[in-house]
């Protein structure tokens, strides 16, 4: 088959689907991977074809306004009111990223596009080359159970009615907003005014849902249908080539295992600030560590460092998490991932989005202690979070626990003959 997939935004948006079309092509397929051109190198080197579009929204994110934007989307309602906040600001964006996107799709000629919900339009770029799509995600937002409500809304003792009406949210807020960006490019395409049923291709059949979390962490719903699966992680494993940094190597030889740190590539408006309040709280706690700049989520620059503590801009989780003690991190879903299989306590310490979600649920897991916020973080709380990360012999254990079920499985397999089942 030819497969094409979508997505944008971060890295963590990004690495999975990697990972995906790496095992899809290993599986015989032709794959293209439609994102940001800021990625090209890194999809590349893994020998994926790389259909890139503009930077238009990492750079907005990376932005003022896009950064306080972050601060205050603290839940769903939150997100509602700041996306029409910002609706002037990022509809020519938008329209420009549909246009891109849809440029490769047309030129591609995908038997199956793949797509992360942010990447918009995808569904109606099946509907006009008249191939199917699939939903491939990493939270359960958008297919209806009884089990649990759908990602941003809290758990209630109402069961599965109220469980079922979060989903009709979810859809309402999903169509009225996507819709105000692909109507006019449907309009162009001369594709009916009323698109699909949501969910469905325009033949009525189901479009395919394709969950990338362990079923360790969130198990499968009894009551989903045929059509949505719970694979397990997309892990993104680092290339034979490349090495680790040599005075990384020499620190992890020369002490005990240090506390990896690092909040990735969201930040807020002062990184230099908790950047100073991290330092601070791990002084008192008296553990070596290691912090990760990432792409701005801590800001080192100028800060003068005890030799306890050791800087760099990013490694590979899946060599550096097993060597450390315990990982601190945004919660990012990919990071998260990465700090369970690895085996260890995880602190989250949440920005945006859905962090706050897999900061719970480690929590939840008995993997790691309860999430603070960035916004609440001081040095002291953090150096008693750290001292109880490490020294918890309970959290350990469990940790340890939850690494082994997830080591024990191959998500990117599963999703890949889940996909060949589907679209075959």
């Amino acid at each position: 088959m030819k497969i094409l997939i979508l997505t944008v935004g971060t890295r963590g948006d990004v690495q999975p689907y990697l990972a995906l079309a790496i095992g899809l092509q290993k599986a015989g397929h032709q794959v293209q991977l439609c994102t940001h051109q800021m990625f090209d190198s890194l999809i590349c080197r893994y020998g994926i074809d790389h259909a890139p579009i503009n930077n238009d929204l990492r750079a907005f994110m990376d932005s003022e306004a896009g950064r306080e934007a972050m601060e205050t989307t603290t839940n769903l309602i939150a997100a509602i009111r700041t996306g029409i906040r910002l609706l002037p600001l990022i509809t020519e964006m938008m329209r420009r990223q549909i246009q891109e996107m849809w440029q490769a799709a047309e030129a591609f000629q995908p038997d199956v596009i793949l797509f992360h919900k942010k990447a918009i339009g995808a569904e109606d770029f099946a509907e006009k080359l008249g191939c199917r799509c699939g939903l491939a995600f990493y939270l359960p937002m958008y297919v209806p159970t009884a089990t649990f409500p759908a990602f941003g809304f809290p758990r209630f003792p109402s069961g599965s009615l109220y469980n079922r009406s979060t989903y009709r949210v979810v859809e309402a807020v999903t169509r009225m907003s996507s819709g105000k960006f692909i109507k006019p490019w449907r309009k162009e395409q001369n594709l009916p005014r009323q698109r699909p049923p949501y969910f469905c291709h325009a033949d009525g059949r189901p479009i395919p849902a394709i969950h990338a979390f362990s079923p360790s962490v969130i198990p499968q719903p009894a009551d989903w249908p045929d059509h949505a699966t719970v694979t397990g992680y997309w892990f993104l494993n680092a290339l034979e080539s490349e090495t680790p940094d040599s005075e990384l190597v020499r620190f992890l030889e020369a002490g005990p295992p240090p506390v990896y740190v690092g909040f990735g590539s969201i930040f807020g408006k002062n990184p230099r600030d908790l950047t100073a309040r991290v330092i601070e709280g791990i002084r008192r706690s008296g553990f070596r560590a290691i912090l990760a700049s990432g792409w701005g989520g801590l800001d080192v620059t100028d800060f003068t460092l005890p030799d306890s503590i050791f800087t760099l801009k990013s490694a590979p989780h899946d060599w550096l998490f097993p060597r450390v003690s315990a990982v601190v991190h945004h919660g990012g879903c990919g990071t998260t991932a990465a700090g369970l299989r690895a085996g260890k306590p995880n602190l989250i310490c949440p920005f945006f989005g859905d962090q706050p979600f897999w900061g719970n649920k480690v929590h939840a897991l008995g993997a790691g202690p309860k999430p603070i916020p960035q916004r609440k973080l001081t040095a002291d709380h953090f150096c008693k979070a750290l001292q109880q990360l490490v020294n918890d012999e309970q959290l350990r254990l469990r940790a340890e626990e939850v690494g082994r079920q997830l080591q024990n499985e191959d998500g990117v397999s599963n999703a890949v003959r889940f996909i060949e089942n589907q679209f075959a």
